[in-house]
């Protein structure tokens, strides 16, 4: 008889392992894949966050052409009753005769020139066409850069494409690594200024008290870009200008390689980080590239002060991590291990680049249980086989619904001394409502 319970590895059994003897249960591509709530809000078009589909539209100004059978377009219309996206969304339906003649690709020019046409009458002409396109075209070979030309061609306004392709989240560019790729694109070369700095990776931007606003005026900065505080596709092409980028996401390293390539803009790459220490090192190392001393110990100070106040009301806090949260769960995990907490379970997928984490995580808390979200066996998973005070993350929320929820999966993105103190100050005060409750 086949044991019913959710297949695990603890920290140290991972770290033993080494990365590059990731168990196959950590690998959707070597079996079922089950649709855990992290995969439904990863896989789903229609899913709140920048999925592919808000992500395209994050030029000021744009419009979507999405051409897809009905049944991949239609969950679009979640995303549509979402302050400011209400008109923004064309359908360009394709039917079996479609996907067998591949006729679709000879509509999709006049339907984005109708757009565009209706769109001027309404006296609003779009700044930039987006075209996305599903999984059928990915399977067919479609040629959607050529498609986009001709449409830019006959409309008289800038058309890129962008691709909900599930099928290649695996692959050398996954979609969200194309969308990033695809809008930066854009950006014309420039006379560059020496202080004018982009911050890319988010399609939100910073919280307002993020210090990495304030150490880079301290250092000269007079315009720090992201293409969500544009107001204007004039404003967002000025992003062009600038002397360096700052890549804050991995999947937009990309697109500042091309951005260096193009447009010969430097980048260097800082993480969002939990571990305080480790926030200072990359300051220093930031400062160090550019040729500044980094200091901000005011907020330095607030982040450790949140950590304190956290320590000393509730030192007996028991975590579970998920993987749909503003975070590297892994990283977020050490973070509150060696604050002295627990963490029981971390619902993550570990790859390579997280042994960084996984490694020392295992030194300190060995008997962490690290699950698959998309592991088929988390049909059977147990909540009562573990302790969670408090869930991080929307699908740690879901396997312990008695805890006390942090979701933290906001569009505004911590980072930094500030993100931390917003997130220790967000679990006190959820811990401390329920105590009154």
């Amino acid at each position: 008889m086949i044991k019913k319970e959710a297949i695990l590895y603890t920290a140290k059994e991972l770290a033993d392992a080494g990365k590059d003897n990731i168990p196959e249960i950590y690998q959707s591509g070597s079996q079922l894949v089950y649709s855990s709530p992290a995969t439904l809000a990863y896989n789903s078009p229609g899913a709140e966050g920048f999925g592919v589909k808000r992500a395209g539209l994050s030029v000021p100004g744009s419009i979507m052409l999405i051409v897809a059978p009905g049944c991949c377009g239609r969950n679009t219309s979640s995303i549509a009753r979402i302050k400011g996206y209400a008109d923004r969304f064309f359908y360009l339906d394709m039917t079996d005769t479609d996907l067998v003649t591949a006729r679709h690709l000879r509509k999709i020019p006049e339907a984005v020139k109708e757009i565009v046409t209706f769109q001027e009458q309404q006296g609003k002409k779009p700044s930039l066409v987006m075209i996305c396109i599903t999984c059928v075209d990915a399977l067919l070979g479609t040629d959607m850069e050529r498609v986009s030309r001709k449409a830019e061609e006959l409309s008289g306004v800038p058309v890129r494409p962008c691709y909900m392709y599930a099928l290649t989240r695996e692959g050398r560019k996954p979609p969200m690594v194309h969308v990033r790729q695809s809008l930066y694109e854009l950006l014309p070369k420039q006379k560059k200024k020496g202080t004018s700095v982009n911050l890319m990776g988010f399609f939100a931007p910073l919280i307002d008290d993020c210090e990495l606003y304030s150490i880079l005026k301290n250092i000269g900065v007079k315009h720090v870009r992201e293409i969500s505080r544009c107001d204007s596709y004039e404003e967002f092409l000025t992003m062009g200008e600038a002397n360096f980028n700052i890549v804050l996401h991995p999947e937009a390293r990309a697109a500042a390689e091309d951005l260096l390539e193009r447009l010969d803009i430097p980048y260097v790459e800082m993480q969002r980080l939990y571990q305080v220490d480790q926030i200072e090192k990359q300051y220093t190392a930031f400062g160090q590239a550019i040729g500044y001393e980094i200091a901000n110990p005011n907020k330095k100070k607030e982040a450790c002060d949140a950590i304190a106040a956290l320590q000393d009301a509730r030192p007996d806090l028991t975590f579970t991590i998920g993987e749909a949260m503003n975070g590297n769960p892994f990283e977020l995990a050490l973070a509150l291990v060696r604050y002295g907490f627990k963490v029981s379970e971390i619902y993550a997928t570990p790859a390579p680049e997280h042994y960084v984490y996984l490694t020392p995580l295992a030194a300190l808390s060995p008997d962490t249980r690290v699950y698959c979200n998309m592991e088929p066996t988390m049909l059977y998973y147990d909540s009562s086989v573990s302790t969670a005070d408090v869930t991080i993350g929307k699908d740690a929320a879901f396997y312990h619904p008695d805890a006390a929820h942090i979701y933290w999966n906001e569009d505004i993105q911590p980072f930094g001394y500030a993100g931390v103190t917003k997130l220790m100050t967000e679990i006190l005060k959820e811990v401390s409502d329920e105590g009154t409750s």
